[in-house]
């Protein structure tokens, strides 16, 4: 097969030109990471959801905030309801495929939750009824979604939307984002943890 080196080109000028319009999301990210910070802070939970791609880059951040990003601290709650298959294929059974995060929302969601949806097109139905379930249940809402928000942006508290229509480019935003909130978070709590460790010497 011949190589097509203008691919590759392509592919990094059409990433760096999302990723530099991004910067215009600094206040919804900002939002966003002070909602993350003030739950875990408060021992409340960060719940994440998608699908495909979108699933994968759940359990990655969920991840990152039970384990940890960069640095040494306590373990945060954080849950990506994308993971139990039992739970998955019996609520898709009993239920319907689009009832398999909204179900798990009202088992594991309380007021003062964080949840967040991802979708690159933003039309998930299930990624919305989990959105919408999540608000009555008391949590603060975010969709994590592509150009234009679509459905999800109807349904949630804070809208992430990365300026592409492409899938691919869309979900390396996702990630960028996911991780800035991530190390925010966690500055954060080590920040906290030190000041508490400050006092108790005193």
């Amino acid at each position: 097969m011949p190589v097509n080196p203008t691919l590759f080109d392509r592919a990094f000028e059409e990433h760096l030109t999302v990723i530099e319009k991004l910067r215009a999301q600094w206040p919804v990210l900002e939002q966003i990471a002070t909602e993350m910070t003030r739950a875990v802070h408060a021992g409340n939970k960060v719940l994440w959801c998608g699908n495909g791609g979108s699933a994968a880059d759940s359990q990655h951040l969920a991840a990152e905030l039970v384990g940890r990003f960069r640095r040494e601290r306590p373990g945060l709650s954080s849950i990506a309801l994308t993971t139990d298959t039992s739970v998955l294929t019996s609520i898709g059974n009993d239920y319907g495929y689009e009832k398999i995060f909204s179900r798990q929302v009202e088992a594991h969601c309380a007021p003062g939750d964080v949840l967040v949806g991802i979708s690159t097109s933003g039309n998930s139905q299930n990624v919305c009824l989990a959105l919408d379930a999540g608000r009555r249940m008391g949590a603060f809402t975010v969709a994590f979604t592509g150009e234009g928000g679509g459905a999800m942006a109807g349904v949630a508290d804070a809208v992430l939307s990365i300026p592409s229509r492409d899938t691919a480019r869309i979900q390396e935003g996702h990630i960028l984002c996911g991780h800035m909130l991530c190390d925010w978070i966690e500055l954060s709590v080590c920040n906290s943890v030190a000041a508490k460790e400050e006092l108790t010497r005193r």
